[in-house]
């Protein structure tokens, strides 16, 4: 089996990462297509298939995947159509905002059974959260395919078109204000007297632990944040100063409006 990756910038690149530290492809059965020979040969490098023309990428490929800019998708799409062939092959679309409906209008009949698709950056370390809308004749053994080849890379949300706004803003851009808060965090370390890089490591550390106490114990956030809030304790004071300062609902506005 064959996959091609037309478009490796941040994500489809990160995509293709993740696709190496797996075993779901060899790595001379991943194709990566794109304008900039900079990335080609960072692939090169690790044995996999790469070439400047879409064309080429997705006629080779039993599983064509376009991550581009979603202002670019319709080009994209409409440039690989002859090349595609709806019996033998299956589509992912990585791209915030495009609609299945487009998808089946840019293609027509050229249209295979096909997926919208987010995952977040950490999908190149296997640790992605990835949110799959099948579409069209995506029938069920598809997309248990398709959700073995994502499962390998992170977690795998299936969910309908809907819910895929708010899946992007959650996890994908969610990602980033992740690690907002870690910088903030450790510029504050910094203010607190500790050097950057070891006020940084720190509050990766903290989190990393914060999720998998969560994981271990099933508690939901506030319970668990009981346990460490002493009556009269420096942790509810600086909770109560973050509240204060609209914590909790700037991350929700944030959220929202991501989801827009």
């Amino acid at each position: 089996m064959k996959i091609a990756m037309i478009g490796a910038g941040a994500m489809g690149g990160a995509t293709v990462e993740g696709l190496i530290k797996t075993d779901t492809f060899k790595n001379e059965d991943i194709t990566v297509a794109d304008p900039s020979q900079t990335v080609l040969d960072r692939f090169v490098q690790q044995g996999v298939s790469v070439t400047t023309d879409n064309g080429v990428a997705a006629a080779s490929a039993d599983i064509v995947c376009v991550c581009v800019k979603p202002w670019l998708v319709e080009q994209v799409l409409q440039g690989i159509r002859a090349e595609l062939e709806p019996q033998r092959q299956l589509l992912i679309v990585i791209a915030a905002g495009v609609k299945s409906a487009q998808v089946r209008e840019w293609l027509g009949e050229q249209c295979p059974p096909f997926y919208l698709c987010i995952p977040n950056i950490a999908i190149a370390q296997l640790a992605s959260v990835t949110f799959l809308v099948p579409c069209a004749e995506a029938m069920p053994q598809l997309t248990g395919q398709v959700v073995k080849i994502f499962e390998a890379m992170g977690t795998v949300v299936l969910t309908d078109e809907q819910h895929l706004a708010a899946g992007t803003t959650l996890a994908s851009c969610g990602i980033a204000y992740a690690m907002r808060y870690i910088r903030a965090a450790s510029e504050g370390g910094v203010e607190l007297g500790f050097k950057a890089d070891q006020a940084k490591e720190i509050v990766m550390q903290t989190v990393l632990g914060a999720v998998k106490l969560l994981e271990a114990s099933g508690l939901h956030p506030e319970a668990a944040i009981d346990l460490v809030t002493t009556p009269g304790g420096v942790t509810i004071k600086g909770l109560n100063e973050m509240e204060h300062a609209g914590f909790t609902s700037a991350v929700i506005r944030g959220l929202k409006a991501g989801a827009k």
